[in-house]
């Protein structure tokens, strides 16, 4: 089966059952929880993607870690997924599980990537302004990337708008070779 399929279908379960619960805010809340522990751990990642450990033993683990920290509901998605030998769709699924409780809570996602730190008011006149403009909720994550120069570049969902010093220059010397 498509390893896609399989992460859709775990997220969309999770999804609903967290829906039919009237618990999306707080899924949402432990399911980033998680995946930034995810990520930010490598060997959190290696100890559920290990094939060594036994899945009993995964699960004793979790819940030491988490406990009641995250709502039932996870730790319910994490034994289905555990028992089937599913552990490498965490992640994913979890990605899948967001990016439906976004769309169901009308909010789009947007980066900002600035060659320097953005000061917290400018997030939030970002943040206020897309929000006014979109006519809908946004979360606005920030970036840095000093190869930028100046300016910014912003991604929302699947658009990139480059007002970037970089870009401007790349074009000006692409048009500057052009006329030679």
């Amino acid at each position: 089966m498509n390893e896609s399929l399989i992460s859709v279908r775990y997220a969309t379960a999770l999804f609903l059952a967290a829906k039919e619960n009237n618990v999306l805010s707080q899924v949402k809340n432990d399911v980033e929880e998680v995946l930034k522990i995810y990520n930010q751990s490598k060997d959190f990642q290696r100890f559920l993607n290990s094939p060594v450990i036994n899945p009993s033993n995964k699960l004793k683990a979790l819940e030491v870690i988490f406990g009641n920290k995250i709502h039932e509901l996870i730790m319910n998605f994490f034994t289905l997924l555990i028992k089937n030998n599913r552990e490498a769709f965490i992640p994913i699924a979890f990605r899948d599980v967001l990016a439906y409780i976004r769309k169901e809570s009308n909010i789009k996602t947007a980066v900002i990537t600035t060659a320097q730190a953005l000061d917290l008011s400018t997030i939030h006149k970002a943040e206020e302004t897309l929000e006014k403009e979109l006519d809908t909720g946004v979360e606005l994550e920030t970036r840095i990337n000093p190869e930028l120069i100046g300016g910014m570049i912003l991604r929302i969902d699947d658009n990139q708008y480059d007002a970037s010093v970089s870009s401007q220059l790349k074009k000006l010397k692409l048009e500057l070779l052009k006329t030679q």
